[in-house]
């Protein structure tokens, strides 16, 4: 298409200062009659493109020339830049890339590495990443997905899924997909699937407009409320797991932490993992289910 002709030829400019009409032709495929035509255009359109004939001639742009000074402001050609950098940081495919690109156009060198961005876990290896890079490319290029499921009780299912969204939530990675197996839309935790294999075939489906994450969670407001009392010991890891609005520092150096969890295997587990340190308050019955775990593995050592 022309439009995306024209973008290009100026990217082309830009990054290489000078050019012939003959090698514009060439890189497009074009004539140069062509050529000489869209400088035009783009002359009209308002970027100050120069010819100039004999030996070291060729198309420039004015000297000093940038796209922002047309198209952005100062702002918000700091916005684009620094959302590149962003995805760059996250290990986005091609992002270093169009980053230089970028910085040709608005006329900006490299600048310091500010940001480094890891989702996965401290001591994984290359693994999780190759798994969410390949994920990503299945949601973008809608090809469905082939994997291994273990639910909370560790049941095993082969499934087969639309991939239609990748989330992170609560320290966790999710994906959102159209199931085959249970015709509707599901979501699965990736750290619960295993052997993920991109498959040839794509689809076409999107996700609903009105789509929402919650929508396949059990509400937070219907979760019940549990008040936690945890030893001085544990003060360093409260910050790093709950919302500075969930601790109350008390007198005697121990902290109390409100905060809603489901009745599930997953939050008595997560609450053994402070050993001795953490003690339910409330409610009863959470007092007394973690008591019965605690009972039973004391058993095992009996």
């Amino acid at each position: 298409m022309q439009i995306e002709r024209l973008v290009n030829m100026v990217f082309y400019i830009v990054n290489r200062k000078q050019v012939t009409a003959r090698e514009l032709a060439d890189y497009f495929n074009v004539s140069t009659r062509t050529i000489y035509r869209d400088i035009n255009t783009l002359t009209i359109a308002g970027i100050p493109i120069t010819s100039a004939k004999g030996t070291g001639g060729g198309i420039s742009l004015i000297d000093g020339y940038t796209l922002n000074r047309s198209l952005f402001s100062k702002k918000e050609q700091e916005n684009i830049f620094q959302s590149l950098q962003m995805l760059q940081a996250a290990k986005y495919p091609d992002a270093e890339l169009t980053l230089r690109k970028i910085g040709a156009v608005f006329g900006r060198t490299s600048e310091p590495k500010w940001l480094d961005i890891d989702f996965t876990y401290w001591g994984s290896d290359e693994k999780q990443k190759a798994e969410l890079s390949e994920l990503q490319y299945a949601i973008v290029h809608k090809h469905t997905i082939a994997f291994d499921y273990f639910n909370s009780e560790l049941q095993k299912s082969n499934r087969i899924i639309e991939p239609l969204q990748l989330a992170f939530k609560s320290r966790a990675w999710y994906v959102v997909g159209y199931c085959r197996c249970k015709q509707e839309i599901r979501v699965f935790r990736m750290s619960r699937m295993k052997r993920i294999c991109v498959m040839p075939e794509t689809f076409d489906r999107a996700l609903p407009d009105d789509y929402s994450l919650l929508s396949d969670c059990q509400e937070e407001c219907d979760l019940p409320v549990f008040k936690l009392k945890f030893a001085p010991e544990m003060a360093y890891r409260l910050y790093d797991d709950f919302q500075e609005n969930q601790v109350d520092a008390c007198t005697d150096g121990s902290f109390i932490v409100t905060s809603r969890y489901q009745l599930t295997d997953w939050t008595f587990h997560y609450l053994l993992s402070f050993g001795k340190y953490v003690e339910i308050i409330e409610p009863e019955i959470a007092r007394t289910m973690l008591k019965k775990r605690a009972l039973e593995i004391a058993a095992i050592y009996d």
